[in-house]
C-alpha cells in the first residue's frame, strides 16, 4: 500500500469517528429530553391528581358544610316581647286536629335535612337544632299596635282624636277591593274563600247608610294562573259598582259574577283606587278603603309604595287591609302596606273572623249616622268594648303560646322517632321549650299592660310609644 492510500484511509477513519462522536450527544440529549418530558408529564399528572384530590376534599368538606348551613341562616329564637311580636310565622302553626298525613310528611321532609345529633353535642348544636324546630311552628303573636289602631278606628268621629282622618265629615265614601286571583278558590270548610268573602262583603254593604257612597273594585278576575294568561290577568282590574249609594239588587248582581281566576295586581288596583278618590278630598269627605287579599303582589308592582301614595293623596283614606288566610310572606307584605300607609292590618282565617272585621266598620257607619243626627257617643260603652278587646288579646296570646309549645313537643318527638336525636337528648330540648314558654308568658303580660287604662286622648301618644318599643324589623 503506497503512502497516498494510507493517508486516504486515515482521513476516512478520522471522519467516521468524528461523525459518530458528534451524533452520540444528540441521541443522549434526545433520550434525556424524552425522559425529562416523561417526568414532566408524570409530575404534571401527579400535580393534577393531587389538585383533584385536594379539590375533592374541599368539595366534600364544602358539601358537608352546605348540608347543614341552613341552620346558620335560621332566625334566632326571640327572648323579649318585641322579638315574639315580630317573629316570622312558621309554616306549621297547627292545632292537633289540623295535623294530617300531608303536613306531617312535609315536616318529616324538613326534619330529614338534619344530620343525627352527636351524642356529645355542644350547647351550640342543641341551640341550632332547637332554633330550626322553632322556625317551623313559630306563631304570629298579636301586636298591641294593631289593636290600638282598631280602637282608634272605633273612635271615629271623636273630636279629641289627633288624627283628622278619623273625624266625621259631611260625606262618607267606602270602597272594597277584592282579590279574585285563582288562590281564592281554595276551600275553608265547605266553602271557597271567594264564597266566604262575597258573603261577608254583601252582609257588610247591607248595613251601609243611604247617604254613604260605596264602590266595589275587583282585580285578577280574568284569565288563569298560567304564564300565558299573566298579562291578561294582571290587566284585569274593574270597578264593578259605584261610587254610588248602595242598591242591594244591583250590587249583588255584580258580586255574583265574580269568580277566582288569575294573578294578583295589588299595586295597580290601589293606583286605580287613588285616581277614583281624587274628587273626594279629606276636608269634606271621610274615605275608607277595605282591601281583602289572600296573597302577595304577583304582577311586578310595588303595593307598599302605592299604598303610601294613596294614603298621602288629597283624599287621605284610611286603608284597612285584611289578610285572608294568608301565609307568612303575604302577611309580611300586607302588614307593611298598612304600616307605611298608616292603615289597619288584620288577619282573618275563617268566615267568622272576616265578618268580625267588617262589623267594626258597621259600628263606625252607625256612629256616623248618629253624628249626622247630632247624637252623642256612649263613651262608657266604648270603654267596655275595649275591655273585651283586651280580654280577647289575652286569650289570643294564651292560645298561640299553648299551640306553639305543644307543636315543639310534637316535633322533638318526631326527631326521636327518626333517630335524629337520642332519647336522653330530649331533656335538652324540653328545657329550651319550657324557657320559651315562660318568656312568652312574660311577653304576654307586658303587652297587655300597655293596653290597660287607655283613654281617647292618649291614643296617639301610646301608639307612638308601642311602635317605638315593639315594631322592630325581625333579625334573620
Amino acid at each position: 500500500m503506497n503512502y497516498k492510500s494510507i493517508l486516504i484511509l486515515l482521513i476516512t477513519v478520522f471522519l467516521l469517528f468524528s461523525c459518530s462522536k458528534n451524533e452520540e450527544p444528540a441521541e443522549i440529549n434526545a433520550n434525556q429530553q424524552s425522559e425529562n418530558e416523561k417526568e414532566k408529564v408524570k409530575s404534571n399528572e401527579n400535580d393534577e391528581n393531587n389538585e383533584i384530590e385536594e379539590k375533592t376534599d374541599v368539595e366534600d368538606k364544602k358539601e358537608d358544610k352546605n348540608g347543614m348551613e341552613f341552620l346558620e341562616e335560621t332566625p334566632e329564637v326571640p327572648e323579649d316581647t318585641a322579638g315574639f311580636i315580630n317573629q316570622v310565622q312558621g309554616d306549621f302553626p297547627l292545632w292537633s286536629s289540623d295535623w294530617n298525613d300531608s303536613n306531617i310528611a312535609e315536616v318529616v321532609e324538613r326534619l330529614n335535612r338534619l344530620n343525627p345529633l352527636p351524642e356529645d353535642a355542644s350547647e351550640k348544636e342543641y341551640d341550632q337544632y332547637f332554633t330550626y324546630i322553632y322556625s317551623l311552628i313559630a306563631e304570629d303573636f298579636p301586636d298591641p299596635e294593631d289593636l290600638i289602631k282598631k280602637w282608634e278606628f272605633g273612635e271615629f268621629g271623636n273630636p279629641d282624636l289627633p288624627d283628622s282622618r278619623f273625624h266625621f265629615k259631611e260625606n262618607y265614601n267606602i270602597e272594597v277591593l277584592l282579590d279574585a286571583s285563582g288562590s281564592m278558590g281554595a276551600y275553608i270548610g265547605n266553602e271557597t274563600m271567594m264564597q266566604i268573602a262575597k258573603e261577608s262583603i254583601h252582609d257588610f254593604m247591607k248595613q251601609v247608610p243611604e247617604d254613604a257612597n260605596v264602590s266595589f273594585r275587583v282585580y285578577g278576575h280574568k284569565g288563569t294562573g298560567s304564564q300565558e294568561d299573566k298579562a291578561k290577568s294582571c290587566a284585569a282590574i274593574e270597578q264593578v259598582y259605584g261610587y254610588a249609594s248602595y242598591n242591594e239588587e244591583k250590587f249583588k248582581e255584580e258580586l255574583d259574577k265574580i269568580e277566582p281566576a288569575g294573578w294578583t295586581p295589588l299595586a295597580d288596583v290601589l293606583e286605580q283606587a287613588e285616581e277614583a278618590l281624587k274628587e273626594f278630598d279629606a276636608e269634606n269627605s271621610t274615605n275608607l278603603i277595605y282591601v281583602v287579599s289572600d296573597g302577595v303582589e304577583t304582577c311586578g308592582g310595588d303595593p307598599v309604595k302605592v299604598a303610601k301614595s294613596l294614603a298621602d293623596s288629597n283624599a287621605e283614606p284610611i286603608i284597612n287591609i285584611i289578610g285572608f288566610n294568608v301565609d307568612s310572606e303575604a302577611q309580611a307584605q300586607l302588614k307593611k302596606m298598612a304600616d307605611e300607609s298608616g292603615g289597619i292590618f288584620t288577619t282573618a282565617n275563617n268566615q267568622e273572623q272576616l265578618k268580625e272585621e267588617f262589623n267594626r266598620a258597621e259600628k263606625v257607619l252607625e256612629a256616623w249616622e248618629s253624628w249626622k243626627k247630632d247624637a252623642l257617643q256612649d263613651v262608657k260603652k266604648i270603654e267596655i268594648d275595649n275591655g273585651f278587646d283586651i280580654m280577647a288579646e289575652s286569650n289570643e296570646w294564651y292560645k298561640k303560646n299553648l299551640r306553639q309549645n305543644t307543636n315543639i313537643y310534637r316535633i322533638t318527638r318526631m326527631l326521636r322517632e327518626k333517630e335524629i336525636i337520642a332519647y336522653n337528648q330530649l331533656k335538652e330540648f324540653d328545657a329550651r321549650r319550657n324557657k320559651v314558654n315562660e318568656l312568652i308568658k312574660e311577653a304576654r303580660q307586658e303587652a297587655l299592660e300597655e293596653l290597660e287604662n287607655i283613654n281617647v286622648e292618649k291614643l296617639e301618644e301610646i301608639k307612638k310609644s308601642i311602635n317605638d318599643k315593639y315594631n322592630k324589623q325581625p333579625q334573620n
